[in-house]
């Protein structure tokens, strides 16, 4: 009980050490090079080292991803390792380094690579994402080490690279060619999702399908449609016939805060340029977030099915390309990490933590298909990919907190 204490003092007197490590990484836009004037994790891994190599962990190791668009010809990820008294087991948290451009500075107060603090809030672009689960993630182990104990098992931090843009580059690369570094007992924390009660613990994220449907009819002038055949026509009646999905594929779960699969048309791309033209073809996009009762493969068919009728009938030309398709393996809600998890956020924010899934998708969908138990948690003010992100020095101490509490208490 005396080592709990100690650590959790530790973790609110961290005030500055949150402050220095925010303004140096915030200052290093680790944008990918795969957008203009994006310069990747390289000047921020190199931060970050520093800082680790302050501390006391066992084992430093950077895991090089090769891209050629970055300036080094590689995309770093960080691991970090302090033993636990079983080795053989390790508690993972899992951040990412890369943030997103700062878009329209004109809407930014600040600049958004020059930390401002007031008050709680820290602003900078990346502060809260994901830098502020990052830091979390150091806090719980640099408290660890100030107190000279030593969790029941290793604590890891897992630093990536590449996440806003597909993580082939971080998480996927890491799985891939660096795999061995996880071992079949090991748990992981992602503190990259959250809301600003602190009561989400998502275990568990639906199937994503993305399609792109184009229609081909036969352009003509719009006082002669006898002559052509109009693909937006088409291409609306497929819109409303593909509404059928939500009866097709109608079950509910109620882990998930929407309860059941959803399948919206989104993106439509301009079709002709003049008023006075029937369009030969008509290009729209379905964002298909599918219940894990189902397959993608079933939503692809029934789409399928859908488009012949309608080509039928109009006697136009459809394809279905397939954009994404991700399919994801739930974290068992029963799982230790789940359990410990859960506890310590309703015992240091006394509030009403809510295990769930949800239908976006975050990294954690990689480790849980590679059958590794995943825990996506962070109390957030959501300001992330907004002008003026800010990062809630608060909810870095309190998060901390909880990893620490969980890794003093996981077997």
């Amino acid at each position: 009980m005396k080592d709990v204490k100690d650590v959790l003092n530790k973790i609110d007197g961290y005030r500055d050490f949150i402050i220095d490590v925010q303004t140096k990484m915030t200052a290093c836009p680790a944008i990918t090079p795969h957008e203009k004037g994006g310069l990747g994790e390289a000047a921020k891994a190199e931060v970050l080292l520093k800082v680790l190599k302050g501390m006391k962990f066992d084992e430093i190791n950077v895991l090089e991803a090769k891209d050629p668009a970055s300036p080094t010809g590689v995309r770093p990820n960080i691991v970090a390792k302090y033993y636990g008294q079983d080795r053989s087991k390790t508690l993972w948290v899992m951040a990412h380094m890369d943030v997103v451009p700062p878009g329209d500075l004109s809407l930014w107060k600040t600049d958004p690579f020059k930390v401002v603090v007031k008050g709680d809030k820290i602003y900078g672009r990346g502060t809260e994402d994901n830098q502020q689960g990052l830091v979390s993630g150091l806090l719980a182990v640099k408290a660890m080490m100030d107190a000279g104990v030593r969790p029941p098992v290793n604590y890891a931090l897992l630093l990536n690279a590449d996440e806003e843009v597909g993580s082939d580059y971080g998480i996927v690369t890491v799985l891939k060619k660096y795999g061995k570094i996880f071992g079949k007992q090991d748990s992981f924390i992602v503190p990259d999702a959250g809301n600003s009660k602190g009561e989400m613990v998502e275990v568990a994220e639906k199937n994503m399908l993305w399609l792109k449907i184009t229609v081909y009819g036969k352009q003509t002038h719009a006082s002669t449609p006898q002559n052509g055949n109009n693909a937006f026509v088409a291409s609306s009646h497929l819109v409303v016939a593909l509404r059928d999905l939500y009866k097709k594929f109608n079950k509910k779960d109620r882990l998930y805060d929407v309860p059941n699969s959803v399948f919206e048309p989104t993106k439509h791309e301009p079709n002709v340029p003049n008023v006075n033209t029937i369009p030969g073809r008509d290009v729209f996009y379905l964002d298909c977030r599918i219940l894990p009762s189902y397959s993608n493969k079933q939503v692809q068919e029934e789409v399928a099915k859908i488009a012949k009728t309608i080509e039928k009938k109009f006697k136009v030309k459809i394809t279905v390309e397939t954009i994404i398709n991700d399919s994801s393996k739930p974290t068992d809600k029963n799982a230790p990490i789940v359990k410990l998890l859960t506890q310590y956020v309703k015992q240091v924010y006394r509030n009403h933590p809510k295990v769930q899934g949800v239908g976006g998708g975050t990294v954690a969908a990689y480790l849980r298909n590679a059958g590794f138990p995943a825990v996506v948690y962070s109390k957030l003010d959501d300001t992330m990919h907004q002008p003026n992100e800010y990062s809630s020095i608060k909810n870095t101490i309190g998060d901390a907190k909880v990893f620490a509490l969980v890794a003093m208490n996981l077997k």
